[in-house]
């Protein structure tokens, strides 16, 4: 897993959810997290089945956010969990081999060894920078990014106040996957942004 890694902004507006994740799927994005926590649950539910139905007609991916239950019942590529979201062997259990599992591991090594060991797919690390979404973060160090790296084989996702300007240090740093929301799905042009994302990191090389 490497890229871009969109995480979906708080809005009530399903529509408007849409439009601005189909400009960013334009743009290069093949991984989403839903992320609504204001929403009730059956806007939830509503916003998440319809945005994976958008993402898997572009061939991408949606991760849903602290909500193992919605993830099961809307059939999505995985779940993201946090401290306080629930065991992370039973998620593993209840999503099988072929689901994304990953988890917040702030600015905690130890914490990212573990969800290797419970079947973690990637660990995230962050608020790198300020963030206006997370406002409270802890902000762990970049050379996390790099010892996280080097020992886990897994896929390392770096959050956190991340923009265009700073991406790139993130990455020289170790980070796979770059997760951001405010600099991409506030960008006046989400597609352009995107694609800008995306550039920064190097395309594969068919072997």
């Amino acid at each position: 897993m490497k890229g871009l890694y969109a995480i979906t902004p708080d809005l009530a507006d399903t529509g408007e959810l849409l439009r601005r994740a189909r400009e960013a799927l334009l743009g290069g994005v093949r991984l989403f997290q839903y992320r609504n926590k204001p929403a009730h649950a059956a806007l939830r539910r509503e916003q998440a089945a319809a945005l994976l139905r958008l993402c898997h007609d572009h061939d991408a991916q949606v991760i849903v956010n602290d909500d193992l239950n919605l993830a099961l019942a809307i059939g999505a590529d995985g779940v993201h969990l946090g401290r306080e979201d629930g065991d992370l062997a039973a998620a593993r259990a209840a999503l099988g081999g072929n689901r994304i599992l990953g988890v917040s591991c702030y600015d905690d090594l130890e914490q990212a060894r573990q969800a290797r060991r419970s079947g973690a797919d990637y660990v995230a690390f962050g608020s790198f920078f300020a963030s206006l979404t997370k406002p409270h973060a802890v902000r762990p160090r970049q050379t996390l990014l790099t010892e996280a790296k080097s020992e886990l084989d897994l896929s390392i996702c770096a959050i956190g106040g991340i923009t265009l300007q700073n991406a790139p240090q993130l990455i020289a740093a170790g980070a796979d996957l770059l997760a951001v929301v405010t600099d991409l799905f506030q960008a006046p042009d989400i597609r352009a942004r995107a694609t800008a994302y995306t550039s920064l990191f190097p395309k594969r090389v068919p072997s």
